[in-house]
């Protein structure tokens, strides 16, 4: 039985679709749509644009949901998940993969929620880190320990959690997790406090786009970040999405919760293949490829 899981910010690279826009009508037709609906061509950026031009926030998210989303219609008939699942943002490309919402409605939550995510960050500023090789249970008692705003982000794989705050805050828990043997605790080169409280004025920005949008009962459950669970009701789909804004991404407890259910393959849907590498982790006995076209 087989999943479909869709990568988040962090997977993108430059090039990416150019060969798709070249050979396939429909894709050609999806990425001028993405050019129409941003109101500038995006497309252009994701071809021919640097590393650094595809890093910003605003450019990231947008980018992985077209090629995404993109990838799934292109194989048709054959996409027939059982389940499905999306790290952070892979969420809206899943759900407009499984017929929840449209690609035009799909590309304006993401588009808003890139914006809002970037606002946040320029309102207060934060950071990330990763937290290597030292249990779950560790790094969430140091970060409810530390005077000041950090938590868990992103559960990504046994031994690799990444943590979320202000700054001075995400650097004291790092320096204490270091004193408590952890392999590496590493600051990374994000714009802000991803997936925290202080994401909470894009949660509730992003809230009110999401109540314009027209959600449809999905053609099979997806795993959600906020739950880790199966979802088929619209109404819950839209609350978890709203949630997963200021909460962490559940990707380890989503994974063996998939796997619980019957699944021995995932697919990932989107640039690189940074969910097959987390699914390795999590996952030894199972088989994790790449879509390919």
């Amino acid at each position: 039985m087989k999943a479909y899981v869709f990568p988040g910010q962090g997977s993108q690279y430059p090039g990416m679709g150019k060969d798709l826009y070249s050979s396939s009508k429909l894709a050609k037709e999806l990425f001028l749509t993405a050019d129409e609906i941003l109101g500038f061509n995006i497309s252009e950026i994701i071809f021919n644009g640097s590393k650094e031009d595809l890093k910003e926030t605003q450019i990231t998210q947008p980018a992985i949901y077209i090629y995404s989303v993109i990838l799934s219609k292109i194989i048709g008939e054959k996409f027939k998940p059982k389940f499905v699942a999306g790290h952070s943002l892979g969420e809206l490309s899943a759900l407009t993969a499984i017929k929840t919402i449209s690609y035009e409605d799909g590309l304006k939550l993401v588009s808003k929620r890139a914006f809002e995510m970037q606002n946040a960050c320029e309102k207060i500023p934060g950071t990330m880190a990763a937290i290597l090789g030292i249990e779950d249970k560790i790094v969430e008692q140091v970060c409810d320990e530390i005077n000041g705003e950090v938590v868990t982000a992103n559960y990504n794989c046994p031994g690799q959690i990444v943590i979320s705050g202000e700054i001075k805050a995400v650097q004291t828990a790092c320096e204490k997790l270091k004193q408590l043997n952890a392999k590496r605790a590493l600051i990374l080169p994000v714009g802000g406090a991803f997936h925290s409280p202080l994401m909470k004025s894009a949660k509730n920005e992003f809230a009110k786009e999401i109540e314009l949008i027209k959600f449809n009962e999905p053609i099979c459950p997806i795993y959600q970040n906020y739950t880790a669970s199966p979802v088929l009701n619209p109404n819950d789909i839209k609350k978890n999405l709203i949630q997963q804004i200021t909460s962490p991404v559940k990707w380890t407890q989503t994974i063996k919760n998939i796997s619980s259910d019957g699944v021995n393959e995932f697919i990932e849907v989107g640039p690189g293949k940074v969910l097959q590498g987390l699914i390795k982790k999590i996952l030894p006995n199972k088989k994790s490829y790449s879509l390919e076209i």
